[in-house]
């Protein structure tokens, strides 16, 4: 037999068993909802869109943060196992919110991501007392600032006009 005969064989066989599997799918998926999507449509903007209701403080992020971060991030937030957030006394290295140009990038990421392994466990309250945390401890606001829905996008952050995105072609 010829490799076109072998090929159309091959072809015919596939396309036939393809409809009999067809036929027997399981029928698995549903469609969504927009209700079903709501609590994973999360996304905060660098305006401030999207953030929800709640607020924290300085204060009360430290003591979330020695109970669900201090193991990864380090005593402080100063380093450990993951990323340094706060810079030690003394030291001006670039971290994480010396970085970013959005205040509003760290409470998005923290309450998408974090604490691992129990991403999206965090309450709005603790994402918001979290992103104080890590603000005051950088100097970027004051130790007895609240941030919330309306005070976290007036947050002005050191890096706002000299970050350059690693996918400037996604903006």
């Amino acid at each position: 037999m010829s490799t076109a005969k072998y090929f159309v064989a091959a072809l015919a066989l596939a396309l036939s068993g393809a409809t009999a599997l067809s036929a027997e799918l399981p029928g698995l998926g549903k469609p969504v909802s927009e209700a079903d999507l709501a609590p994973w449509d999360i996304s905060v903007g660098p305006d401030g869109k999207g953030l929800p209701a709640g607020s924290g403080t300085p204060q009360q992020g430290a003591a979330i943060f020695a109970q669900k971060c201090e193991a990864c991030h380090g005593e402080g937030g100063h380093g450990g196992s993951n990323a340094m957030l706060i810079n030690p006394p003394g030291k001006t290295d670039r971290n994480m919110a010396l970085y970013v140009p959005y205040a509003t990038t760290i409470f998005d990421y923290t309450r998408r991501a974090m604490p691992w392994p129990q991403p999206k466990s965090l309450s709005n309250d603790e994402a918001y007392a979290l992103t104080a945390f890590i603000l005051a401890g950088n100097k970027i606001i004051g130790e007895n600032d609240v941030m919330n829905a309306e005070s976290l996008p007036k947050v002005r952050m050191p890096n706002r006009d000299g970050f350059v995105s690693r996918y400037p072609d996604k903006h």
